[in-house]
């Protein structure tokens, strides 16, 4: 379980449901094109943006993109989330920490004279739930620096037990810029091999 939840020395496979949308214009970006990240206000003071934009730096030149702020031809967003969810063993659904069904098993009874009573009770949960998985996002949207036109946009989503956020967002980003610059129509699930 230590080696599932945390990371084992075995490759792993991180799928994701991505969807990607394209509109260059007048045309794809050539190989080798520059960029610079963009940040939201809200991204400003997070210490965790720095480290999402190294991955996503290393995962743009695979696909042959280079970053160099001082002679971008676009700009990139990047951002991710990740939440933990528990699976129900009584209906497969997955729920946030805090949230889900809860059923219990009670009883009780009371005696009462007028408007006076007395009473007891008991409860306990049913079931349970099992090992939390984590519901992880992320999303790439590209902008024309010229003419500040949005141009490409891109979205993964999975649902893992693994543990280790870094290698995983990773596998997640090289999904979501599979068939860049001109993705696939459509969801798609894509795998992406983690190795150790």
């Amino acid at each position: 379980m230590a080696g599932l939840l945390g990371g084992c020395a075995s490759t792993r496979m991180v799928g994701s449901e991505v969807n990607s949308f394209a509109r260059w214009a007048p045309a794809p970006p050539a190989p080798g094109s520059s960029y610079r990240f963009e940040r939201l206000p809200s991204q400003q003071a997070d210490i965790s943006q720095a480290r999402l934009e190294g991955l996503t730096q290393a995962a743009l030149a695979r696909v042959g993109l280079q970053h160099n702020p001082q002679a971008a031809s676009l700009s990139v967003q990047v951002s991710a989330s990740s939440q933990p969810m528990l699976r129900s063993r009584w209906d497969g659904g997955y729920y946030p920490y805090g949230g889900g069904p809860n059923i219990f098993i009670g009883g009780g009874s009371g005696v009462g004279v007028s408007n006076v009573g007395v009473g007891f009770g008991f409860g306990f949960p049913l079931g349970g739930m099992d090992t939390p998985i984590y519901r992880r996002e992320v999303s790439i949207v590209m902008r024309e620096l010229r003419s500040n036109v949005a141009v490409y946009e891109t979205r993964a989503v999975s649902e893992e037990p693994w543990l280790d956020t870094d290698p995983v967002l990773s596998a997640m980003l090289d999904a979501a810029l599979r068939g860049f610059p001109v993705p696939p129509a459509g969801p798609r699930r894509i795998n992406v091999e983690v190795k150790p």
